[in-house]
Formats: C-alpha cells, sequence, structure tokens
C-alpha cells in the first residue's frame, strides 16, 4: 500500500466520473473569450509623474496560503521574499506552528489553526482518500473535518484581519495558495481579486501522466485517456468528503453554493493561473497544459548560516561520507520498529549513517557509524553526505538532488510515491519502496544502489540542470505575468497603489485606493457610503449544464432537495447551528488567548511627548517588517463579529429554515428551472462540434436583461447561419455524407440556439433580479471587508501620509476632473 487510491479504469464509477468531467465541446471556447472591461475602467491619466511614484504594478498586499510539513511551508517563504523584493507587502498564511519561522524569514504571518503534526498522523493511518475502520471508529474523520473547517475560517480571515501580534491592518489584493488549502478560488471570489495556485506535485488533468494519488489498473485501452481521466476522479472522491464543510463555510461568506458536480476540478474550469516548482530537468511541462499553467523549477530559499556542533563535525571527519536517512514531518506509528529496520540495514549495508529523528523522535545509542541529528538544515546536511533516504516530500527531493545526491524515497502518502518514481526514471535512485512494505534488506539494497557509479552520474547531471535554473524568481515573474493588466489594478490617483474602491456618482467612475479614498473622505470631497467594493478579478462560478433534459431535471431535483432539506431543517438545524456555534467560539476563544500571549511577547507600544501611544508605521508594509502595535489594535479586532446569543442563533435557524421553504420554491419555478433549460439548450450545439457564444455571467438584473437580448438576438441569427454554413462545411471535409450530417448539426442548432434565445427572454432577467435581491438580502461579508479596508486606508494615512510630493488639494482637484469624465492633461501632477 503505497497510500495512492485505486483506480480500475473499466469499472463503472471511473467511467462515468470520466464521462462527466470530460469537458462539453465549446467549453474551451466558451471559457477563454477574454473578460469584457467593465465601463468604469478609466483611460491611463495623460499627465507626468513624480519620478518613482509608479512601479510597474501598484504595490499590492499578497496573501499566500499554504497548508502542510515545514517541507511544504519553506518553498513559499522563498516565492514571498522574492514577491518583497518586486515591492509587494507580503502575508503567509499557515499553521500556528511555524509562525517563528515565517517572521524570521522577514515576511508577516497570520495563523489559521490547525495541527500539521496530527494530519501528518492521520495521513500515514489513512495514505488513500478513503479511510480505514480504525480511523473511523476512533472518531478520526470528524476530527479532520472539524480541522478542515477551522482552516477554512482561518484562511478567510487571513485576508482582512489585521496582523495578530503588531495589529497592522490587512487586506489581501492578491492570493497564492496551494491546493490543499481548499480556500483559495473561494476567499478570491468573495473579495473579486486574482487567485494563483502553486505546488510541487500536478494537480491539472493531463494525458501524460495519471494524478500522483492514483494508481491505475486496466488502463491498457487508453492510457492518455485513463491518466487525464484520473485527475477527475481523484478530485470527485476528494469533494465528496469535503463538499458540504466547504458549501457550508461559503455561506458564511454570503457566496452560494458550488452544486455537487462543479467543485471537482473547480480551478481549471474557471482556468485558474497555475505554477509547479519543479525541476523541467525531471518532469517536463505537459504538452496539453495551457499558457496560463507553468513549470519554473523548485523554489530554494537562501541557505542559512550555520555551523555544526563540535560531535557532528567530528563524527563527519572521522570516516567517509555517510548516509542521510530520515523521514522529515511524518509522525509513525512504531518509531523502535523503524529505528529497528534502520540499524539493521546500516549493518547489512556497511555504511555510516546519519539519522534523523524527526517529528517521530527517533533516537538511539550513538556509535562510530551512527549520528542521530536533531533539526539541521538540509541545505548544509546534505553537501556532506553520500546518499539520502527520506520519504520522498519534493523539497527534501530537490534539496537532496540540487546537491547531486542520489536518492532513494520511501514513501507513505500524497505526492511522496510520484517523486520517488520521477527520481527513478531519472537514474538517480533507486524505484521507491513504501514504508508499509520496508525491511532491513529492501533499505540496505536501495542504499546500495544509491551508491553505485551510475546513480551518482544520473543525480550529478540532475544537479547541473537545476543549479541552473531560478525556481523562486521564474515562479514570481509567473505570477506577475498572469496578474490582470496593471491599469486594471492601479488606483486613478495614486497609481503606485492598487484599487479598493469605486466611486460611482459621478459621469466617470473613479478607482481609489485604501489611502486615496480615506484622503476624500476625511476633506468631505466623497460621502464613504457612494463607495463601492472593487473588483479587480471577478469570479463567476456558473452550474455546468449538458442538455435541456438532465439540466431541467437535475434543477427540479435540486429544488425538491432544497425544500425537503428546510422542512426537516426546523428540527434539525437548530441542532447542527448549535454545534456549529459551540466550535466556532473555541476556535475564536484560542484565536484570542494566542493573540494576547503574542502581544505580551513584544516591547510596549512607543509614546508621543504626551504619553499616548504612537501609530504603527505603514511604512515598512512593502519591506516586510513587522511593525509596533498600538493600543488600539492589541485590545480587539475591529473587524471581528459580534458575539451572538447561543438562543438567538439556535432558534435562528429554525426560523430561517420554515421561512426558506416559499423563497426556495419561488426560486426553483421562476430562476433555476428555466435557467438550467435555456443553459441546456445553449450546450446542445456544441456537442456536435459547433461554437456556441459566450455573452458573459449574468451578475444582477442589468446583467440579465443584457444577456437575454444577446442570447436571443445572437441564438436566431447563429442558428440561421448554422444551418446554412454547417452542411457547406460538412461537404468541403466529408463529401455528400459530411453534408447530409451538416444539414442535421445545422437543423439541431438551430432549434437549439433560438430555443434558448426564447426561454432566455425569461430564464436571464429573472436570474438577474434574484441575484440582485440575493446581494441586497447578503451583505454581511462586504460590510466586514468595506470596515477593513477603511481601517487600512486610516492607518496608512495616520503612519507616513500621502506619497512625498502629493498634496491633498492636488488629489481632491485631479478627483473632481476623472469624474466629470475630463481625462485633465491639465489637471495637478500626482
Amino acid at each position: 500500500d503505497d497510500g495512492r487510491v485505486e483506480i480500475d479504469c473499466e469499472s463503472k464509477l471511473a467511467r462515468a466520473i470520466s464521462l462527466m468531467y470530460r469537458h462539453p465541446p465549446g467549453y474551451v471556447e466558451k471559457q477563454i473569450v477574454e473578460e469584457p472591461e467593465p465601463e468604469y475602467e478609466p483611460a491611463p491619466p495623460p499627465y507626468e509623474e513624480v519620478p518613482g511614484l509608479r512601479p510597474e504594478y501598484p504595490r499590492l498586499n499578497v496573501l499566500i496560503q499554504v497548508v502542510g510539513s515545514r517541507g511544504d511551508v519553506q518553498p513559499f517563504i522563498a516565492l514571498g521574499n522574492e514577491i518583497q523584493k518586486l515591492g509587494f507587502r507580503v502575508r503567509l498564511a499557515t499553521h500556528d506552528l511555524f509562525e517563528k519561522f515565517v517572521r524570521d524569514s522577514g515576511l508577516e504571518f497570520y495563523p489559521i489553526g490547525g495541527d500539521p503534526a496530527a494530519l501528518m498522523a492521520y495521513m500515514v493511518k489513512n495514505p488513500g482518500l478513503i479511510p480505514s475502520f480504525e480511523s473511523l471508529q476512533a472518531g478520526e474523520i470528524q476530527q479532520k473535518q472539524d480541522m478542515v473547517e477551522e482552516m477554512l475560517e482561518g484562511f478567510w480571515y487571513s485576508c482582512f484581519r489585521p496582523d495578530t501580534a503588531t495589529g497592522a491592518p490587512f487586506v489581501a489584493d492578491a492570493i497564492i495558495a496551494n491546493p490543499p488549502a481548499f480556500a483559495p478560488v473561494h476567499c478570491a471570489e468573495a473579495l473579486g481579486i486574482p487567485v494563483h495556485i502553486m505546488f510541487t506535485m500536478p494537480w491539472t488533468s493531463t494525458s501524460a501522466f495519471p494524478h500522483p494519488l492514483a494508481n491505475l489498473s486496466n488502463s491498457s485501452g487508453n492510457q492518455s485517456v485513463a491518466n487525464y481521466a484520473s485527475y477527475a476522479i481523484v478530485e470527485y472522491l476528494t469533494w465528496q468528503g469535503l463538499g458540504g464543510i466547504i458549501n457550508k463555510w461559503r455561506g458564511s461568506l454570503d457566496l452560494e453554493d458550488v452544486a455537487m458536480f462543479d467543485g471537482p476540478l473547480l480551478a481549471e474550469r474557471l482556468r485558474i493561473p497555475h505554477t509547479y516548482c519543479w525541476s523541467p530537468a525531471l518532469v517536463p511541462k505537459p504538452a496539453d497544459w495551457g499558457a496560463h499553467i507553468d513549470v519554473c523549477g523548485f523554489f530554494f530559499r537562501n541557505a542559512p548560516s550555520y555551523s555544526p556542533p563540535d560531535d557532528l563535525a567530528h563524527f563527519l571527519s572521522a570516516g567517509p561520507k555517510p548516509v542521510y536517512i530520515g523521514f522529515g514531518s511524518i509522525v509513525l506509528d512504531d518509531p523502535q520498529g523503524a529505528i529497528r529496520t534502520i540499524l539493521d540495514a546500516v549493518r547489512i549495508a556497511g555504511v555510516r549513517a546519519i539519522i534523523s529523528k524527526g517529528w517521530s523522535h527517533l533516537a538511539g545509542p550513538a556509535s562510530e557509524d551512527v549520528y542521530w541529528i536533531g533539526d539541521c538544515p538540509h541545505e548544509w546536511l546534505f553537501t556532506h553526505v553520500a546518499a539520502v533516504v527520506h520519504h520522498g516530500g519534493a523539497g527534501t527531493t530537490a534539496c537532496g538532488l540540487k546537491n547531486g545526491v542520489p536518492t532513494m524515497v520511501v514513501p507513505f502518502f500524497g505526492d511522496q510515491p510520484f517523486w520517488g518514481e520521477m527520481v527513478a526514471n531519472a537514474g538517480a535512485g533507486p524505484m521507491p519502496v513504501p514504508f508499509k512494505q520496508l525491511n532491513a534488506q529492501k533499505l540496505a539494497d536501495g542504499i546500495a544502489s544509491c551508491l553505485t557509479p551510475q546513480a551518482k552520474a544520473a543525480a550529478q547531471s540532475i544537479a547541473e540542470q537545476m543549479n541552473s535554473e531560478q525556481g523562486a524568481q521564474a515562479a514570481a515573474q509567473s505570477w506577475l505575468r498572469q496578474l490582470p493588466a496593471k491599469q486594471r489594478l492601479r488606483c486613478d490617483l495614486l497609481p503606485s497603489q492598487p484599487a479598493a474602491w469605486v466611486y460611482k456618482k459621478g459621469k466617470k467612475p473613479v478607482k481609489l485606493s485604501k489611502m486615496a479614498a480615506e484622503e476624500l473622505v476625511s476633506r468631505k470631497t466623497v460621502n464613504a457610503k457612494y463607495l463601492e467594493l472593487y473588483h479587480t478579478k471577478p469570479i463567476s462560478i456558473e452550474v455546468t449544464r449538458w442538455d435541456p433534459i438532465s439540466g431541467g431535471a437535475s434543477a427540479v431535483m435540486a429544488t425538491a432537495v432544497d425544500m425537503t432539506d428546510s422542512i426537516t431543517g426546523m428540527v434539525t438545524k437548530p441542532v447542527d447551528e448549535y454545534r456549529h456555534e459551540q466550535r466556532r467560539r473555541e476556535r475564536e476563544r484560542k484565536r484570542d488567548l494566542s493573540s494576547s500571549q503574542q502581544n505580551s511577547h513584544h516591547d510596549l507600544p512607543k509614546t508621543d511627548g504626551g504619553g499616548r501611544a504612537s501609530s504603527p508605521s505603514p511604512s515598512h508594509a512593502s519591506s516586510g517588517l513587522t511593525t509596533t502595535p498600538s493600543t488600539t489594535t492589541t485590545t480587539s479586532d475591529p473587524n471581528k463579529p459580534k458575539q451572538r446569543s447561543m438562543a438567538g442563533t439556535v432558534a435562528g435557524a429554525s426560523a430561517k429554515s420554515i421561512g426558506m421553504i416559499g423563497p426556495i420554491a419561488a426560486k426553483g419555478m421562476l430562476v433555476d428551472i428555466p435557467l438550467a433549460i435555456t443553459e441546456g439548450l445553449k450546450t446542445v450545439p456544441g456537442h456536435f462540434g459547433t461554437k456556441v457564444r459566450n455573452h458573459g455571467p449574468v451578475t444582477d438584473a442589468k446583467s440579465g436583461a443584457a444577456v437575454a437580448g444577446k442570447t436571443f438576438a445572437f441564438g436566431f441569427v447563429d442558428g440561421l447561419s448554422d444551418l446554412v454554413m454547417e452542411p457547406v462545411r460538412g461537404a468541403s471535409s466529408g463529401g455528400a455524407v459530411g453534408a447530409v450530417k451538416g444539414v442535421g448539426k445545422g437543423a439541431v442548432s438551430l432549434v437549439a440556439k433560438s430555443g434558448a434565445g426564447m426561454f432566455g427572454l425569461f430564464a436571464y432577467p429573472s436570474a438577474g433580479i434574484a441575484k440582485s435581491i440575493r446581494t441586497a438580502v447578503h451583505s454581511g461579508t462586504r460590510k466586514v471587508v468595506a470596515k477593513a479596508k477603511h481601517a487600512e486606508g486610516e492607518w496608512l494615512l495616520l503612519g507616513g501620509g500621502l506619497p512625498p510630493g502629493v498634496r491633498g488639494e492636488d488629489l481632491v482637484g485631479r478627483f473632481l476632473l476623472l469624474r466629470k469624465g475630463k481625462r485633465g492633461r491639465e489637471g495637478p501632477r500626482l
């Protein structure tokens, strides 16, 4: 058992999932259509600026979200430092355990909760996606779900809550994350900001190789198809376990549920940019990955300075280079058994060894041939060993190969078998041996294989290629390249700052940064209630429809299920809400305790001449330096929601269930079912290879009416065009038979497109009105984010004021010109 999911490619489940997640024809064309620029996108100001005021990109607040062990966090610290060098402010949100590690690197930190050691122990017991019976009996599944719930909540708070140690306000302008975080796409949707996924193993469907968590069988028919389908199968199984938790959490962000079949491969459907941090020398970029996916090389931090203790230095100089053996953050069930296996293998192989204690606290008697080592930088240690044996984490694998050291991988779960196979395929080590199959002889044989001249030569060749790569720098550039257009990100008044608001009370809407908005509000030039949150990269998650029959049927079924849930919820929802609220309060209590402990460890705030606490200086934000906490930020978080009454929460859950029965029924009959039929009709021609237009998402009543008009007009025009042109295209490619098929395609296209146009006249405006009502009713998230943006704007003004050379009067003058629709060549220079 190597921890991968066993997938029988001939099974009914595998076939059904692969068919469901095969992109419908026309899908790519629909997704890659350039997003129309919003009407309030002004032209670049023509005036000259103070030198140095406008960098190539505005100084974004970049949030990096990471779940995993130290080996998962460390590459993102290297990335964060590179992004920091470009002039951006960087916060890394991960487990509380790594706070010192992150802050010592010069990055800001936000704790998300979760226990990585407990997570590792669970993964060792349950290496695949399906938990063992023992874990079910022990209640570990519920514990893991509670941990995921805690981390999702923590990731959302990391987007807008102040620094827990310094009190410095922070609202994210862009997100970078690894897939196990599960939260980034949803957080980005709630904030309307760009998101970029980066990871150490393949997470995007490809026909080149299967998903690293999948072990395929019976795939001899078409290996490439099986490889591609494996990604959908793994994602589907993952969503079945976590989809309910994620949707419940999305509700707290005022987001709608993601449909059961749209949750898997969501990032692929939305064409979220991906950057993979491994060396192309090991795994080249597959040919079927698009331009929004890059392979940039491993992320390496700058090697820390390290002086070995005397006993380690003596051990290294006392004989031949030893072999390193360690399993890092893996928590073993039987550490003593592992120690016996390792020591026996060292004796059989006749080598000297450095054995890492790791999170399993391996230890034994010291000898001339064995040294037990604690925390030690791999960057230094791996230059002093002859070979490395480890669990196959991407970071450890990369570090060994970068130093030209042959590698044996003993995988436990996750991507570890994948990296073991990649190393073996490159000739730099033996085939991986799963830990559950490991014995002393297999370990000794693997060590012997690593010490062969062939393995040494292969490892050295890979090292030469890897040392020519600059992974973290390349990834930072990949991220920059995938950002929205610079002008879309910039404030119209202070272009060196990112736009956070849009002011529409004028002939021309104006994009404003947090600082610019607060300056205008303080001067009473702008009323804060007319400031709307600006979305630099809107994300719209729509339900996938395959045809009008299945689409309409699924909408009817979904409405029935939701109504049933509301009826039974009168009894079940109060209990669920009571338990959820208890867990939420306990998590909040822990966060408050952790925050107070952090603040107690910092120096007291500096005071001005009158004994008042001085404001934290935001001038350090872009350099990554922490700030001194002020008395106003160490007491409480102004963005934290007020504590709700438990009795009120429970009673409200029951009342809400009763009250939702009517609206659910109305929405199903007037919106969901007509929209499903319309979208299904619209999709049908694509199944036959006919191009289908995309008229954009429906976000409100105005866009609903616009989409309805376009769908109706172009539905008849395109349908008639297809009726004429499809036979011509068919005849040119297939002769008489092709012409007959073309007639059929044209007829189907005419019926489907015109039908979608007619149904759409009712469905799209109804959907738009429903969206507008929902937006008006569910305003909690917008209010919280707006409050946080105002707080950061005030903090920026108090800490450093407007940029050098910019006067408040000039800012006001420029704003008044822009809102009148004047481009202002004669305006003041800012």
